[in-house]
């Protein structure tokens, strides 16, 4: 893959839909699919399909497909899954609790090495074996244990400055849950996650079928 090739963000998300389809395929024991078979399960054309992957190199063979493993496989290596990162929960309140009990983290490479808040009353607590720490002693725990990820479960005022300490300690990436958009050095990676975006748009949607819905009826009353 030529690394300094510019690949849309919407291709880019499509890639884990690919990598977690294909992954069914394979409990399955499908060993091959078309792209024509893999656009009717995942709700995109296969002209789009084709087009994706061939941002990436192609994979398909005319007239057999795409190998089911080695396209899943090959997805992965592009999603760097086959890469391993170390990373802490900063925030462990309930949403951080709930980030820390997902074991399905280190099936895809990530390996949660640390738990870090600044409430006395959680401070101590463990989870899956890791104790909360004192988010005062985070600064030594990055650097010594050479962490790669931070995900961030806090209040929209405390996060920008935990973001650019972490930034200044050479954390590699930011999974940021903190509704606060994070800009900072082209060097670290910022993904930030809105949870409360993601149900606007799903309200949304449930509208336009409503709208959708009561101007057919008004049609058919006409």
């Amino acid at each position: 893959m030529d690394t300094d090739r510019r690949i849309s963000i919407a291709v880019v998300k499509r890639l884990p839909r690919y990598y977690r389809y294909l992954g069914e395929l394979l409990e399955n024991d499908i060993t091959r699919i078309s792209s024509k078979e893999l656009s009717e399960r995942m709700g995109v054309t296969a002209s789009q399909i084709r087009q994706d992957l061939n941002n990436f190199g192609g994979f398909g063979q005319q007239g057999y497909g795409y190998n089911v493993e080695y396209l899943y496989n090959e997805i992965g290596k592009i999603l760097g899954l086959n890469n391993t990162y170390k990373f802490i929960i900063v925030g462990v309140g309930n949403l951080g609790q709930a980030l820390a009990n997902y074991t399905k983290f280190e099936k895809r490479g990530f390996i949660l090495k640390g738990l870090f808040d600044v409430n006395p009353r959680l401070i101590g607590m463990t989870i899956r074996g890791i104790e909360v720490r004192d988010i005062d002693e985070m600064e030594s725990f990055v650097k010594e244990n050479k962490i790669d990820v931070a995900f961030l479960t806090l209040p929209k005022s405390k996060v920008r400055k935990v973001a650019e300490d972490l930034a200044k300690w050479g954390i590699k990436g930011l999974w940021n849950f903190s509704a606060v958009d994070l800009d900072l050095s082209p060097d670290v990676v910022v993904e930030d996650v809105h949870l409360s975006d993601s149900l606007m748009i799903m309200s949304y949607n449930i509208n336009r079928k409503k709208l959708k819905k009561e101007a057919e009826m008004k049609k058919q009353n006409k």
